[in-house]
């Protein structure tokens, strides 16, 4: 009897990981191009499926199927600014990016499609996922900053550091991934306690919060590294006080 060479068993997947699989794809062509130039074709052929397929599990379409992929990355990156508020402020927030970055790293065309805006598809509905995350950080950050009632300058402010740190991943991605992520993560770091002292100089609720984030720093921390590198840097200004 000839013996006949054995194939590999075809595993069926899950709902859960051919929903997965379909947005993997979908995310990954929706950041190399606009999303109205990406067909259901597109995405079944990049999943190694049928188009049938895809509409079973995204009966609405291009446009149910682009705002689930969007959803399932904003859910992941809501998630990376919850960190349990033990230790200096600057080592948790250093955690938290270290999640952030690295999401951005492995998933970078999730990220970039994430963020990318001027598209015809994009809606309210797309519109309110891409500011969901930018909310959920600022409330993470705000906790991490035991603030339940934040002032105008300070919510702005930790709002203008989130925007900075979306444009500082996108710019890394269009660098090449560089500095390394642990430069990146640091910089993000030290530009977030500088606007913070920026901003302690003009509002009370704002020099609270650095008094008490102050306290809790350790002096070969990130924050007494930046201390002591702006040092010289204000010495050599004295004349100009």
């Amino acid at each position: 009897m000839t013996s006949q060479a054995s194939t590999p068993a075809y595993r069926r997947l899950s709902v859960e990981e051919r929903r997965s699989q379909l947005l993997e794809a979908a995310l990954s062509l929706f950041a190399q191009r606009v999303p109205e130039d990406v067909s259901l074709d597109d995405v079944a052929e990049a999943a190694g499926v049928s188009r049938p397929l895809v509409y079973r599990y995204f009966p609405g379409g291009k446009q149910q199927l682009y705002e689930a992929a969007l959803r399932s990355a904003a859910e992941e990156l809501e998630q990376c600014f919850a960190e349990p508020a033990e230790g200096p402020l600057t080592e948790r927030l250093s955690r938290a990016l270290d999640r952030y970055l690295a999401f951005v790293d492995q998933h970078d065309a999730g990220f970039s499609a994430l963020l990318q805006g001027g598209s015809v598809i994009e809606t309210s509905r797309t519109t309110a996922i891409v500011d969901g995350v930018r909310r959920a950080a600022a409330e993470h950050i705000l906790d991490h900053l035991v603030v339940t009632d934040p002032g105008p300058r300070l919510r702005m402010t930790v709002r203008m550091w989130i925007t900075a740190v979306e444009a500082a991943s996108l710019i890394w991605l269009d660098e090449d991934k560089e500095p390394p992520l642990d430069e990146l993560r640091d910089w993000l770091v030290e530009q977030f306690t500088a606007a913070l002292a920026a901003s302690a100089g003009s509002d009370p609720q704002t020099a609270a919060v650095v008094r008490a984030a102050l306290v809790m720093e350790r002096p070969d921390g990130i924050a007494g590294a930046l201390v002591r590198r702006m040092l010289p840097v204000v010495e050599n200004a004295a004349h100009l006080l």
